[in-house]
């Protein structure tokens, strides 16, 4: 049987697995197989594509194909991920995917990421050094290239939609002010945001609540950019922001913000992580936690690797909320709110895939064709995950239990609502 044979076989039971699959596929030689219309189109670039992205029948595998070229995906590569979400339908066929499986493995074993050396840390786990180049590696990306799909704002987490068509500009303005209306800022409180990112968070509360702002962050580049636009605004007396890890901060706080950066706090830490921040916050005070959960409760080796803990957020692990929740209590927490912004963070995902996209040409000039493939594959899988509630994002309101009591959830009630009041 030729290659071309296998391939096309493949892609007939693939169809047959998943009837209404939007992707079409199209080999080395041109031959097309699948729907005549479709949204997507996997392009196999060689005759070992295929098996250099399901063998092993990973994440890892198929993210390594994409980044290093040996398939592409033309049209949407949402509807192409949501093939590969759906191939679940195999899985319950275990004759027909042993079949498929044993009809990749006998296309040429050859792929492009045999030329690339898969990135390493060094040192023991979530040490400080660690967790510094962690960090770096991939914040340290360049402002620029961020700018390429961040909002105005530069605001590297989940924005706030009330209307799906709405801008990514105005979203991220609510998620900032919703936060500092959470935290109940005011002029004169002290704000610690952990994990500042370009520092929007703290230039929303100095600008809007006249709030004394002290911002943490283990990448150089979002150091010197968030201390210059600080300045640049006239705010450089009232908000700073330090090359500081968690761990090595003093004082005490009003307010403590930590948005989207305790997912690389790793789960042996996060006990740590929580009796810190209890610390460093003053009595009455309150904190803000906005992070990632996953939905999987079956315990995963350590050391699996997968796309996005390799080329991503390497180190950066996922917890089950009820896991956050508890760490929280046992260092001394009271939560009093927990809400879910899951589906915001798939808009914000999917704002940003196509601004991306859409300064694909500056994108490479400004990094690499490789890095580009990287974060478009990576933000896509991530709307994926969101949008099928694989995993999600809460934000916590957690205080000292003798902290006063507020009565209500005075960001989301109109201030009206008592006009009607008995009628």
């Amino acid at each position: 049987m030729s290659h071309t044979d296998t391939v096309k076989q493949f892609a007939e039971m693939l169809y047959r697995a998943v009837p209404r699959a939007d992707i079409a596929i199209r080999d080395w030689e041109g031959n097309r197989y699948g729907p005549d219309q479709s949204s997507a189109t996997l392009v196999l670039n060689h005759p070992g594509s295929l098996r250099a992205a399901l063998i092993a029948p990973t994440d890892l595998s198929a993210g390594e194909a994409y980044i290093y070229e040996d398939i592409d995906f033309e049209g949407d590569i949402l509807a192409a991920l949501y093939l590969g979400n759906n191939l679940d339908q195999l899985r319950k066929q275990p004759r027909m995917l042993a079949k498929a499986l044993n009809l990749v493995r006998s296309l040429p074993n050859e792929s492009n990421r045999r030329l690339h050396r898969r990135p390493r840390l060094s040192g023991r786990l979530h040490s400080m050094a660690r967790d510094r180049q962690a960090i770096s590696s991939h914040y340290d990306t360049g402002n620029e290239f961020f700018s390429l799909f961040l909002d105005p704002s530069k605001t590297y987490s989940c924005a706030y939609f009330l209307d799906p068509l709405e801008s990514l500009e105005i979203a991220q303005r609510r998620k900032l002010d919703l936060v500092s209306r959470k935290l109940l800022l005011r002029p004169g409180l002290s704000l610690l945001d952990v994990g500042s990112g370009w520092g929007s968070m703290l230039l929303h509360a100095g600008k809007n609540c006249d709030v004394v702002g002290h911002g943490i962050t283990l990448s150089h580049e979002q150091f010197e950019e968030s201390n210059r636009r600080f300045a640049d605004v006239g705010l450089g007396h009232q908000l700073a922001v330090e090359m500081k890890d968690y761990r090595e901060v003093s004082g005490s706080f009003d307010a403590i913000s930590s948005i989207g950066m305790f997912e690389h706090v790793g789960a042996g830490q996060l006990t740590t992580y929580f009796e810190k921040m209890f610390g460093l916050l003053k009595p009455g005070g309150l904190m803000l936690n906005h992070g990632i959960t996953t939905r999987e409760r079956r315990r995963l080796p350590r050391l699996r690797e997968t796309f996005v803990s390799t080329h991503v957020f390497p180190d950066g692990e996922l917890l089950p909320i009820e896991n956050v929740i508890q760490a929280a209590e046992d260092a001394g927490f009271e939560v009093r709110d927990v809400e879910s912004l899951r589906m915001h963070y798939a808009l914000t995902l999917r704002n940003w895939i196509a601004n991306l996209e859409s300064n694909r040409e500056r994108a490479i000039k400004l990094t690499s064709e490789k890095t580009y493939r990287t974060w478009r594959i990576y933000m896509a899988g991530s709307v994926v995950g969101f949008e099928t509630a694989g995993i999600s994002v809460y934000q916590m309101i957690l205080a000292k239990p003798n902290t006063p009591w507020q009565f209500g959830r005075r960001w989301a009630v109109a201030a009206d609502d008592t006009a009607e009041a008995g009628s």
